[in-house]
């Protein structure tokens, strides 16, 4: 014969059933927000590049913070080309006569 000892489900056997309920259903929410939020989440923007140097050189020239003999030296300097005229040196001196 089975006794019965009246009680049904112990204490703990509430508190495991309720502390489980609380687990599932709080990481369900979490798992759709994550979900949903992150579907709308973006990378951080890229810090925007600067400009070019060219371009900065020429809108200075353009606004006259240089004159067109300093844009044309910090130009070569940029592009390490030599756009001087044959038979000159970088004062502006004539090298033809020269002779050493």
């Amino acid at each position: 014969m089975m006794w019965y000892w009246g009680g049904g489900v112990h204490w703990w056997a509430w508190l495991l059933g309720f502390l489980g309920m609380v687990a599932f259903w709080g990481l369900l929410i979490w798992g759709l927000w994550y979900f949903f939020t992150g579907m709308s989440r973006s990378s951080p923007p890229e810090p925007p590049m600067a400009p070019p140097a060219k371009q900065i050189l020429d809108e200075r020239l353009a606004r006259g913070e240089l004159t067109p003999e300093d844009y044309r030296r910090l130009r070569d300097l940029m592009t390490g080309s030599n756009h001087e005229p044959a038979g000159m040196d970088r004062s502006g001196e004539s090298t033809a006569g020269s002779a050493r």
